[in-house]
């Protein structure tokens, strides 16, 4: 009974899992826009403010790339620690825009090493990759010799779309932080998002960022930040609406609902006894309720129910790293006999009600091995029937209802009473 009340008070809870407060660990791997006005503490900064925590750590010297940070023993170690919910990966930021040919060579396998460490070390996180922007007025130094570089919207876009191709092909995330940018140097020209390299970011930049990374890791609406860092309130607020209208209210193009879980499941019937097929998908924990008060943890449980009736069942899917989604169904439960083979094997168990012992009797040859469930459909008792004298000893059984299931070609269940 405890573990039945504990087990629906978690179930409510996870109910609710997205209205509460969270807590997240987030590791972030970068350079120097990831280390500019120190991004990681301003994502703490604006998810404190909306009534969420974050706990992180990061590496980030000036000028790295991720080939870099592959043998940096400082981000490995970190990464190693484990325990993260989730790891944010930022290649240098030129690098994404220049030519196919160099970042396959010198950005993608290097993705996808980081990637799979951190999926070695952290069971349940998930990587994030940090979608930079381009330079204000695109590359001089570099734009001779590739011209895609020489404006903002060439780089721009070749960026986005790198990041884009490293998160598809490590099932990870983006945190769309270009993006948002683009957004305002169309609709906000007037928030100056670079300091007077053209390139890093200033502190509305490095606002942004964070935005963006509060919606991408906490999946909520950034216009609950209240902290506005060093900016005056206007261009705070016009900086959280960006990030909704571009992260929040398109979540599936950052990737995000892409490894939710998806909760599903089907079921048969055999008279009162439910054998339940969860086909949920990228969830690493079930919680059934199988609404008459019994409930499981099992993957693909089977429930027998002790009377008739409807029951509304709930299967709440939970990936390891937060996410929840809840499915419910109807069962019926029309008749307490589950014996399809009872009419055609004539079974019968006897004496019923009884109070030692039980006899069974079959008009076909009965596969010894048996068991017996209680009425919440738990195995009390295994055994093999003595052929001979068909005698099954019941003295350590309390009173109650029980079922007693045989295994021919399908299994053959019948209900009997102990008084």
């Amino acid at each position: 009974m405890i573990r039945n009340l504990i087990l629906i008070l978690s179930l409510s809870s996870l109910a609710h899992y997205s209205q509460a407060q969270m807590s997240k660990k987030v590791l972030f791997i970068g350079n120097s826009y990831t280390s500019a006005n120190n991004l990681p503490q301003m994502v703490k900064d604006v998810t404190l403010s909306a009534g969420d925590d974050l706990i992180f750590d990061a590496n980030s010297p000036g000028g790295q790339t991720l080939q870099n940070h592959s043998t940096n023993a400082s981000t490995l170690a970190k990464i190693q620690v484990g325990g993260w919910d989730y790891v944010v990966l930022q290649e240098q930021s030129q690098l994404p825009a220049f030519p196919d040919g160099q970042v396959i060579s010198s950005m993608y396998p290097y993705a996808k090493y980081l990637d799979s460490i951190v999926n070695a070390y952290n069971t349940c996180a998930e990587t994030i990759f940090y979608m930079t922007w381009g330079r204000k007025n695109g590359d001089a130094a570099n734009c001779g010799f590739f011209p895609p570089l020489c404006t903002y919207q060439g780089m721009d876009s070749l960026i986005a779309l790198r990041y884009r191709y490293v998160a598809v092909q490590n099932n990870a995330i983006l945190s769309p932080a270009g993006a948002v940018w683009k957004y305002l140097r169309a609709n906000n020209p007037n928030i100056e998002l670079y300091v007077s390299d053209e390139s890093h970011p200033s502190e509305a930049g490095t606002y942004a960022a964070a935005c963006a990374f509060y919606t991408t890791i906490f999946k909520k609406d950034p216009t609950l930040i209240t902290f506005n860092s060093t900016l005056s309130a206007t261009d705070a607020e016009a900086i959280r609406n960006a990030a909704k209208v571009v992260v929040y209210n398109n979540q599936s193009e950052w990737l995000f609902d892409r490894y939710n879980p998806v909760s599903t499941f089907g079921f048969t019937i055999n008279g009162n006894a439910v054998t339940f097929n969860n086909t949920s998908t990228n969830a690493d924990i079930s919680y059934w309720n199988f609404g008459d008060g019994n409930t499981s943890t099992d993957l693909n449980p089977v429930h027998t129910y002790a009377t008739v009736g409807s029951y509304d069942v709930t299967l709440i899917s939970k990936r390891c790293s937060g996410e929840v989604d809840t499915t419910i169904q109807s069962v019926e439960i029309t008749t307490l006999s589950t014996n399809k083979l009872e009419e055609k094997l004539a079974l019968i168990v006897y004496p019923n009600p009884a109070q030692d012992f039980i006899s069974i009797s079959s008009t076909q040859q009965l596969q010894p091995a048996y068991r017996i469930l209680n009425a919440q459909g738990k195995v009390i008792l295994t055994g093999e029937l003595n052929l001979e004298s068909k005698l099954i000893d019941i003295r350590t059984l309390r009173n109650g209802i029980y079922f007693i299931d045989f295994f021919q070609s399908e299994m053959t269940r019948i209900q009997f009473v102990k008084n």
